[in-house]
């Protein structure tokens, strides 16, 4: 770096000092409650390197980096996309702004981080691994290891390269429902009990004795039928971590499986520890962003926080963060955001309004007039406006924040361009109610009379009102806001999705699903109904959208073998992919390893029949088990009272620990 380009970076530094220190108070006035942010300015090539390394400067050596950087440099300088931010979740966290971005996209992007921070804080998920995280430090430590492993001259870099790769292969199967926890060591796990006759190979005797003293009638009997307890008891999602206790490495020499080298062990362990640091970004991908993308909004446009000369360069930006091709979690989850907001404000006016004497969800319609409601609800002038006026603003009012009040008419702090100083978070509630914006002025009136039966059935017949204009001017403006909150603190993606995306959501935002047809042989749009798009991205988000993988059986078939089951969910996985991976976890296990699933089959003769009736055709599903040596792989059909325990009755939405339920 030159001169010229330090003292550039420390110019910017100097320029963003106060819009970060604003933007973080404004989220504070907003309710968040993010962990501390270091902002970092980095030029362009060190944002490619940040981005492969994901998000952190230091990472053990390895070469999938490498490939990321160049994808990450390619796809910038060839489809012109754009790197806006990096922030980790880390206690602080560390945000890194690229220096040649302009200043609209740095305060969009220190706004977007604030509301990250806040998410990798209080999102409990993310206390699955820990309280209070330390990531930087302890990635910096794994590379150090593998650094020093890599250094010593009796371990060979290729095969701890090779070692990684057969990791990473199956970086996604750990438990990401369940706190992290160190796997156990082998000497305090359970084994499995191996097969007799691999035990008696490995006695230096020979073939004549062991069939004279241990014949095949009684190695028969020790062995039993496979009846008997298996270990894992139940079905171990972590595969890593049972890896981890019960794995062996294969020796190429001896043809046999050996106990792990100390760096074996090791690197598996802190692999797996990383894979679980980072599930939890994984699995809240939606939520996430589109909580960074609405308090991103709310602060750059509806509080102006971008200056009048830079809203236009953000309006660019915001176009192409929420416009980008394909399933786009920021906006996904930046229209959940507001329907949660919007759903909650517009229960909390129904329930007061079914308070007011004369008004029942029967002779709602006639009796209320949902414009003049609205209207109503519009925010008081000195809210809408505090600036204008200042002199007029009561103290002891609670949307007023007295002490910013108080500086102000002392001409302490700027007001002018940041006005929200004046307000408190009820008062920044009201001055930025959802059901009164231009974007969702029909959503009170779409309330439906099932809506309106729901609420009377359960609402309390406590705090009467007189009158419709009483009842109004007692609405709790911070109900959606408090309700983003909470749903904030306890969901991921899949339970988010699951109970946000309601018929009327999937019909306001246009969704629909698609499908590959044989018949046609392209995809079609084949449902606009919200169950159909439910189900579609459930799909997309469970398990991060890869095939669950469970451990069913450590010594399948009395023989030490390792038995893998995808838990089919109606999408069957590619057999090659299936076949690549189980030669990993060979390498993991030492020993025979194998794999049941389901495939679904159809003939040529079934989708010429189909496409003759213009209909899709019904593929037959069948079990089948995929088992590979160490040398050959063998494939064989399994009946239907084996494959009864994976097969798909539904989209798992078990994704709560049973105490979150």
């Amino acid at each position: 770096m030159t001169t010229n380009d330090r003292f550039h970076k420390q110019r910017v530094a100097g320029q963003l000092e106060e819009p970060a220190h604003e933007a973080n108070a404004l989220a504070r006035k907003l309710g968040l409650d993010p962990f501390d942010v270091n902002y970092w300015i980095i030029d362009y090539d060190e944002m490619n390197e940040l981005v492969a390394y994901g998000g952190f400067q230091r990472r053990y050596p390895h070469w999938r980096w490498g490939m990321s950087y160049d994808r990450q440099r390619k796809q910038r300088q060839f489809l012109g996309g754009k790197a806006f931010e990096i922030v980790n979740n880390d206690d602080p966290s560390n945000a890194f702004l690229q220096v040649s971005n302009d200043m609209a996209d740095q305060k969009a992007v220190i706004t977007h981080v604030e509301a990250h921070a806040d998410f990798f804080k209080n999102n409990e998920w993310f206390r699955l691994f820990d309280t209070s995280p330390d990531a930087a430090a302890m990635l910096e430590r794994h590379a150090e290891t593998v650094e020093e492993y890599i250094s010593d001259p009796d371990i060979s870099r290729e095969d701890i390269e090779a070692w990684i790769d057969h990791i990473l292969c199956l970086e996604d199967n750990i438990d990401q429902h369940q706190p992290f926890a160190p796997a156990e060591s082998e000497d305090g796990a359970e084994t499995p009990a191996g097969d007799i006759t691999e035990t008696l190979e490995s006695l230096d005797v020979s073939e004549a004795v062991r069939d004279q003293v241990f014949d095949e009638e009684w190695r028969e009997s020790v062995a039993g039928d496979g009846d008997g307890a298996t270990v894992p008891p139940e079905p171990e999602r972590d595969v890593l971590g049972f890896l981890a206790t019960h794995g062996k490495a294969y020796d190429e020499e001896s043809g046999k499986a050996v106990g792990y080298e100390d760096w074996q062990q090791e690197v598996l362990e802190l692999l797996r520890k990383e894979a679980h640091y980072f599930a939890p970004q994984k699995l809240t991908k939606v939520m996430n962003e589109g909580w960074a993308a609405y308090y991103e909004s709310l602060m750059m446009a509806d509080e102006r926080f971008a200056d009048a000369d830079e809203f236009i360069s953000y309006a660019d930006h915001m176009a192409q963060v929420l416009g980008s091709p394909g399933l786009n979690p920021y906006k996904l989850g930046f229209e959940l955001w507001q329907y949660v907001e919007n759903r909650r404000n517009r229960r909390e006016v129904i329930e007061r309004l079914l308070r007011v004497d004369g008004v029942t969800w029967r002779n709602f319609d006639d009796t209320v007039d949902l414009d003049a409601v609205r209207d109503r609800l519009e925010p008081a002038p000195e809210v809408a406006d505090p600036v204008s006026h200042l002199d007029a603003l009561d103290p002891d009012d609670e949307r007023v924040d007295t002490e910013a009040l108080s500086a102000a008419r002392d001409g302490d702090i700027d007001v002018e361009s940041y006005p929200w100083k004046l307000l408190t978070y009820e008062g920044l509630a009201e001055r930025h109610y959802s059901l009164v914006k231009p974007q969702h002025r029909g959503f009170l009136k779409a309330v439906t009379k099932q809506e309106l039966e729901q609420v009377a059935r359960y609402l309390f017949d406590t705090e009467r009102y007189d009158a419709i204009e009483e009842a109004v001017d007692d609405v709790d403006r911070t109900a959606g806001w408090d309700r983003m909150h909470e749903v904030r603190e306890s969901h991921n993606d899949v339970t988010f999705i699951d109970a946000f995306l309601t018929d009327e959501f999937v019909e306001a935002n246009d969704y629909f699903t698609y499908e590959y047809t044989h018949t046609t042989e392209d995809f079609r749009a084949t449902s606009t109904d919200a169950a159909d798009v439910k189900k579609k991205l459930m799909l997309q988000f469970t398990n991060f959208g890869k095939p669950t993988i469970a451990v069913h059986d450590g010594n399948f078939r009395n023989r030490n073998e390792l038995l893998l089951a995808h838990h089919y969910n109606g999408v069957q996985l590619d057999i090659e992919q299936a076949k690549q991976t189980l030669e990993r976890v060979f390498e993991l296990w030492g020993r025979p390893v194998a794999l049941k699933t389901i495939v679904k089959e159809l003939s040529d003769h079934d989708i010429e029949v189909a496409r003759r009736q213009d209909r899709e055709p019904e593929p037959t599903e069948q079990g089948k088990l995929i088992r590979f040596d160490g040398e050959d792989f063998e494939i064989e059909d399994l009946p239907d009272e084996e494959i009864e325990d994976i097969t798909a009755t539904d989209v798992d939405y078990d994704t709560k620990p049973d105490e979150w339920l």
